[in-house]
């Protein structure tokens, strides 16, 4: 799946390029499958609680969300509301929450299956943006809403140009532009078109659109996750810290070059895919790649380099990747700490 650190196909920075992300996912999608796919809600509850905690903290936090990922856990696993924020911090991520739980459901389970071949609906559309904001515009709403463009219609209100000048249509025009926009989406995957790459352009365009009075990123973030995960791929969570990046590659798809924002979905899906979902689904002995194993101890780049001393087993593909074991990194672990603790040897009493 990856590629040697002197492979042309990575760029000056030592990444892999572009075409080779793409490449890298749809052969990880093929390993997936030899482990059973995606698994649904029902099957691996603990895999999607702990996407469904760190998607709806960074989603609602890249928004100016204030809850830290603890309160965050709390609130949607117990209902506690702990720390001292504002209600309509809790009451956004008790209704991103709901909204993301809806849309990994719907996107799994029946009654969607993949031979309807409808990838999306205007009612999903409008759900997903009720379930996110139904809550808090009953004690917040927003201060320009009127009566019907509470969650779920789409405004009635224009938009002034953004900064960068890209203008979202009158809101006249909004029910024809998205019945055309949901066509699209329905259409699938342009053949000879990385389908990241068509994704993130059908995402750019809905924030273009910019269908609702408030809400329009969170509500497009899960759109996109529903039908990434009716493709076939892991969603891709948005991190607070990705802000910047993100806006930026965004900005680029409006200008009608989609390519960085389908690039950063790539990243955001293999993580996803390395960091919750092949270690849950993974046995001990099964090989994965290094990504897949990389924890708070011990990074991918220090594993890799445990592995090339061959301090690591590990296993290296014709394509340069490593891969190890969760047995084989725990044994590295185990057998790491003894030989720190052997070259410090015993301690020495102190003499008076």
């Amino acid at each position: 799946m990856a590629d040697s650190l002197d492979s042309p196909l990575r760029d000056p920075r030592g990444r892999k390029s572009r075409h080779a992300l793409y490449a890298s996912i749809e052969e990880a999608l093929l390993e997936l499958k030899h482990i059973g796919g995606l698994p649904s809600p029902v099957e691996a509850q603990d895999i999607w609680g702990d996407i469904w905690y760190v998607e709806a903290h960074n989603s609602t936090a890249i928004e100016g969300n204030t809850l830290i990922l603890k309160e965050v856990k709390l609130l949607l696993s117990e209902g506690r509301a702990i720390g001292n924020k504002q209600l309509a911090d809790y009451l956004d991520v008790q209704g991103y929450g709901e909204a993301a739980q809806w849309v990994y459901r719907q996107a799994i389970e029946p009654p969607w299956t993949a031979s309807t071949g409808i990838l999306l609906t205007l009612t999903e559309v409008r759900e997903v943006h009720w379930r996110i904001l139904d809550s808090r515009w009953k004690v917040a709403p927003h201060e320009d809403v009127t009566p019907k463009e509470q969650p779920g219609n789409f405004r009635r209100h224009n938009i002034h140009p953004f900064p960068e000048g890209m203008a979202p249509p009158p809101w006249t025009e909004i029910d024809s532009t998205m019945h055309d926009w949901v066509k699209k989406v329905c259409a699938g995957p342009t053949p000879g078109r990385p389908v990241l790459e068509v994704v993130a352009d059908w995402f750019a365009e809905f924030e273009r659109i910019h269908p609702f009075l408030d809400g329009n990123g969170r509500t497009g973030r899960l759109l996109t996750n529903l039908v990434l995960i009716r493709l076939g791929y892991p969603p891709a969570i948005v991190y607070k810290r990705q802000r910047e990046k993100y806006l930026t590659a965004l900005r680029k798809a409006d200008a009608g070059a989609p390519g960085p924002l389908g690039e950063f979905l790539a990243r955001a899906v293999l993580d996803t895919l390395y960091r919750f979902i092949v270690p849950a689904m993974a046995g001990p002995h099964r090989l994965v790649p290094l990504a897949a194993l990389a924890d708070d101890a011990l990074s991918q780049l220090a594993l890799r380099e445990a592995a090339e001393r061959n301090r690591l087993k590990a296993h290296r593909n014709d394509k340069g990747q490593w891969l190890s074991t969760r047995y084989w990194v725990d044994e590295y672990k185990n057998n790491r700490y003894a030989r720190t603790k052997e070259a410090h040897g015993p301690a020495k009493l102190q003499v008076p």
